[in-house]
């Protein structure tokens, strides 16, 4: 097929932008901006009352949704500019003596709005009311001894660098070392919009396979898996204090000194359920008992969650065993030849290196329109 002339290339420009504009119009038609509006008025008209204040809370959780209401509307208006100058720009190219000179900007343009179309179209896939909001992140290490947990360490570095590319705020509450390498376990939090929903798509097992540098030069499968709650609200559950037992120990891991030498880290059993969690990441052991209560409630609120969904085979936040044998969401093979592929859409990639280093979100992106094509399957048959 022969090469397209650079006046075919801004002709071509035009029509794919002009595709993506009528894609455009077609979400935000969905989402219904006049609706949208109201819900902006109502909720700035309550943050206008004095007796709103009376609650920081409450203020807190309208003022991020008065602002997460204005983002959504805000992009999707700046995306239909960025696609609609994108076209023009195009056309006037192509009343240039030399077009050949603008059709590289004008492909930028193009494109720069559709990955920004793609980005904000997987966002309207995440729409449970948690989505949008923190997550807590546990990695544990499983079947494989010292090759495992130096597998939950490489993880734990693969999500921490994810973060970095995604904006967010990731902070370690606490890590368990491995007898020999790696880490047995880790606790993380992570801060950012979206930051649950698109993380919980990583929920499960990982699978590694490699030649071991801990045993006598052979291949070795190990398993790592991570556990993904989302942030509870203050206001979604109470813990009674007579139900907890809080424990304090010297921290284990890095820290400092000071966090060495004091026994700042915390422990916190829920005695009716059995419920354990530690923090050792702050000098301050109030910080430490703080961040604790706060991986405790949201834990409670997540089994309250599974409690209610426990009939659903598809009951997220089920925890498998750790070995073979099911479960696992993703295999990352290293040798004999490096490639990473997802257990459950199938995708893959042979950059196994950029994966470990972050680059995740293309399979966050496979998978969550995955769901959404299952769902709509789902729906047809039962209809």
């Amino acid at each position: 097929m022969p090469e397209l002339t650079p006046r075919e290339r801004l002709e071509e420009i035009v029509r794919d932008s002009g595709e993506l504009k009528a894609r455009i119009e077609t979400i935000t038609r969905d989402l219904d901006f006049a609706s949208l509006d109201k819900e902006i008025e109502d909720i700035t008209h309550r943050l206008e009352q004095p007796e709103s204040w009376s609650n920081p809370t409450e203020a807190g959780r309208l003022n991020q949704a008065l602002a997460r209401l204005k983002e959504k509307k805000h992009v999707w208006e700046n995306l239909l500019i960025k696609t609609r100058d994108a076209g023009e720009f195009a056309e006037l190219a192509l009343m240039e003596d030399d077009p050949a000179s603008f059709v590289d900007e004008a492909r930028n343009f193009y494109l720069e709005g559709l990955h920004g179309v793609e980005k904000e179209e997987t966002r309207l896939l995440l729409s449970e009311s948690e989505d949008p909001g923190d997550a807590i992140c546990m990695i544990q290490a499983g079947a494989g001894g010292t090759d495992a947990q130096d597998w939950a360490e490489m993880l734990l570095r693969m999500y921490l660098r994810y973060c970095e590319r995604m904006g967010f705020k990731a902070s370690i509450v606490e890590v368990h070392p491995g007898d020999q390498a790696g880490i047995k376990s880790a606790t993380f939090e992570v801060e950012g919009e979206y930051a649950y929903g698109y993380l919980k798509c990583e929920e499960g097992i990982h699978r590694l396979v490699r030649i071991s540098p801990y045993g006598q030069n052979r291949r070795e499968t190990s398993f790592a898996s991570l556990d993904v709650t989302p942030v509870a609200e203050e206001t979604e559950i109470e813990v009674n204090e007579d139900d907890l037992r809080i424990d304090t120990y010297r921290s284990s891991g890095a820290g400092g000194q000071h966090v060495n030498k004091t026994d700042s880290a915390v422990r916190i059993t829920h005695l009716p359920t059995g419920l354990v969690v530690s923090c050792q990441n702050e000098r301050s052991q109030h910080k430490n008992k703080s961040t604790a209560l706060k991986i405790l409630k949201s834990r409670l609120v997540e089994m309250e969650h599974e409690k209610q969904a426990k009939a659903s085979e598809a009951e997220r936040g089920t925890k498998l065993k750790i070995q073979f044998g099911g479960g696992h969401i993703r295999n990352y093979f290293l040798h004999p030849r490096k490639q990473v592929k997802d257990a459950r859409t199938g995708y893959e990639t042979g950059n196994a290196d950029r994966v470990l280093d972050g680059d995740l979100q293309d399979f966050i992106d496979v998978y969550l329109r995955a769901q959404v094509s299952e769902a709509g399957k789902a729906a047809s048959r039962g209809s």
